[in-house]
């Protein structure tokens, strides 16, 4: 196969350790929120997804700098997918409603 035909294969492989990462996330965030030990839970899936990811760069790379850019490529892909997924419908919690204040206001 051809050194260019061999990156579109590191896109996918970068996009499913992007989809492990940004799933893991997701996952620990749901998990962790309500647990007694949420300080172990994002510290624990912080360190296996990292891990995880970091040595799936460095296997499917080969030490080759145009491989590893394309896995960079294909996780960067997999964040935006996240993104998109998890974008809350019209609410965003960054900027909540503003509620009516003219029950507050002083006469």
């Amino acid at each position: 196969m051809s050194d260019n035909l061999m990156l579109i294969p590191m896109v996918l492989i970068g996009l499913l350790l992007g989809a492990f990462f940004f799933g893991g996330l997701w996952w620990t965030v749901q998990k962790g929120v309500s647990s007694k030990y949420a300080a172990l839970w994002f510290l624990g899936s912080l360190v296996l997804r990292v891990g995880l990811v970091s040595a799936g760069f460095y296997w499917a790379s080969g030490q080759r700098w145009e491989r590893l850019l394309a896995c960079l490529l294909g996780f960067v892909f997999a964040r935006l997918i996240a993104l998109r997924l998890t974008r809350l419908s019209g609410n965003n919690l960054a900027y909540p409603k503003r509620e009516a204040t003219h029950a507050s206001k002083p006469r």
